[in-house]
């Protein structure tokens, strides 16, 4: 059963990397669309344009027999659309991270950080308010975070002090618990776990990992892996070969994204 994942650029390999390592007989393929990254700033209409265009061009081309949304703002604005025009199981970010979060915290109070998109779409307050009514939920977009991450800055002075100037105030309504609601986050979990050593840090990739333990995997496949971009970009590369090593990634063109 071969999977595919796609994000808007480098953030969904944190994903891809977590379920190559928990499945390594299966065949995955991941497409990071970076020439019109990021996903966060752009309209609803256009991403879910964008998001049915990356699904479209792994069904077709390899026949995947599940879709994982490796982007937070895709999950929480496009999920639906796929669900309905695909045969396939799509799985996205938010409920499985709102999931663990709820599981950790001891409090209730938990923090959700991501895009502006993210945040502006409620899909985490949401979801979070219908597993446990009584949650308090504080939400903040956080920018600045990916291109930080796309540029490699993870843990110098620069990730440290934005990180600070995003977070010293969420931390202070007493969250015990925080959503990284973006999966370029996760490059920035040992500078955030630093600075505020008493949160839950959760990370849907774990999660996300749980839910496709219920889909019947076929683990008689090779374990290929397959990487595409939609643009080339130095920064992916860099990233790709700290977090999965030497895979080949090839270039496609945006006019293969054909839509379903």
């Amino acid at each position: 059963m071969p999977i595919g994942v796609f994000d808007s650029g480098i953030g969904g390999l944190t994903v891809f990397k977590e379920i190559a390592t928990s499945f390594p007989k299966v065949d995955l393929y991941y497409l990071g669309d970076t020439a019109r990254v990021p996903y966060g700033n752009k309209s609803k209409t256009t991403i879910i344009r964008y998001s049915v265009e990356c699904a479209s061009y792994l069904y077709h081309n390899y026949n995947v027999d599940a879709i994982v949304i490796a982007c937070n703002t895709a999950s929480s604005y496009a999920l639906d659309t796929l669900r309905e025009i695909l045969p396939i199981p799509v799985i996205g970010v938010v409920q499985p991270g709102a999931e663990s979060a709820v599981k950790v915290s001891k409090n209730k109070k938990i923090g959700v950080i991501g895009t502006s998109a993210t945040i502006k779409s409620n899909s985490y307050l949401e979801t979070l308010k219908s597993l446990d009514k009584d949650l308090e939920i504080y939400q903040k977009a956080c920018p600045l975070f990916v291109p930080l991450v796309e540029e490699g800055w993870i843990d110098n002075e620069v990730a440290k002090l934005t990180v600070k100037e995003y977070l010293d105030d969420l931390v202070k309504t007493g969250i015990d618990t925080l959503i990284l609601g973006c999966t370029h986050y996760p490059l920035l979990k040992n500078t955030i776990k630093g600075l505020y050593p008493h949160l839950n840090i959760v990370d849907s990739s774990v999660a996300i990992v749980e839910h496709l333990k219920n889909i019947k995997l076929n683990i008689e496949e090779t374990g290929k892996r397959k990487i595409f971009i939609t643009d080339e970009s130095h920064a992916f590369d860099k990233l790709k070969n700290m977090l999965v090593g030497d895979i080949k990634t090839e270039k496609i063109e945006l006019s293969d994204l054909c839509s379903l």
